[in-house]
């Protein structure tokens, strides 16, 4: 492919040139592919470019042959770094790693990471409620509230750790019952729910915070050895077994959309 200058004042190119070439405008400072302007200035003789030159940058997820600019693959590249479920998995992943660390490596039992934890979510909530009037998680559509809203999934994780080894492990009651002491409660919210004896914001954070020491039980059985209480099935069978049940899900829910409400923005927002 040759590269044209137009700054250059030869006419080297013919006027009924009909072919795509990349050339170089140093009025605009940018660098076009297609066909040469009518009465453009382009030279063989010189092709190269001087200052810094700048093209369209494309729209995000284009997949033509158009020329990606720099601008175009930082946005790319950040876009796919940070969807939701990146985020999701790095803040998890990071509460849960707080908690294990914190008690593994600094030595801090899980009863005080339990209240520490929990002290530090209801000041999450506190804050968050006294900023935006709000907890909904339909609300969650300004920065702001995003940036609690991960505070709240970091601590949520952290204290969902803790409370689920300290029913397991520190009181003994092992993952079964453990399991059902969590699923217990979240039923039990369910239905005062159901009898409006809860609101919804409070029902859904409630059985939110409770899934983690639930999820977390879950693996445990499946995954620790039978002399330890549980069934045996490893860490990468119980993965699987997990990682199936996510996809089966997410895939009925896309396709049926039986998790799509409508949300009156009127009465969030206040």
């Amino acid at each position: 492919m040759n590269i044209y200058d137009s700054s250059v004042t030869l006419q080297n190119i013919p006027n009924n040139l009909t072919t795509n070439i990349l050339y170089y405008d140093s009025t605009t400072k940018s660098v076009s592919y297609g066909l040469a302007p009518t009465g453009a200035n382009l030279s063989l003789t010189n092709t190269a470019l001087t200052g810094i030159p700048t093209a369209p940058t494309a729209t995000l997820g284009t997949s033509t042959q158009q020329i990606a600019t720099t601008a175009f693959v930082s946005n790319t590249v950040t876009s796919n770094l940070m969807t939701p479920s990146v985020k999701m998995y790095t803040f998890s992943t990071a509460g849960t790693l707080v908690t294990d660390n914190l008690t593994d490596n600094v030595g801090v039992s899980l009863i005080t990471s339990s209240i520490v934890f929990s002290i530090t979510l209801t000041a999450v909530f506190t804050l968050w409620y006294l900023r935006e009037k709000t907890l909904a998680i339909h609300s969650i559509y300004t920065p702001t509230r995003e940036a609690f809203y991960w505070l709240t999934i970091l601590f949520t994780f952290a204290l969902g750790t803790a409370t689920g080894d300290l029913f397991a492990e520190r009181l003994a009651l092992g993952y079964a019952r453990s399991l059902l002491v969590f699923a217990g409660v979240i039923a039990l919210i369910a239905v005062l729910w159901k009898q409006k004896v809860v609101n919804p914001i409070f029902a859904f954070w409630a059985v939110y915070v409770l899934t983690r020491p639930l999820g977390a039980s879950i693996g445990d059985l499946l995954s620790q050895d039978k002399k330890n209480g549980g069934f045996g099935l490893g860490t990468t069978v119980t993965s699987l077994i997990f990682l199936t049940l996510i996809t089966i899900t997410v895939t009925y829910l896309v396709k049926s959309k039986k998790d799509q409400i409508k949300v009156d923005l009127t009465k969030i927002q206040g």
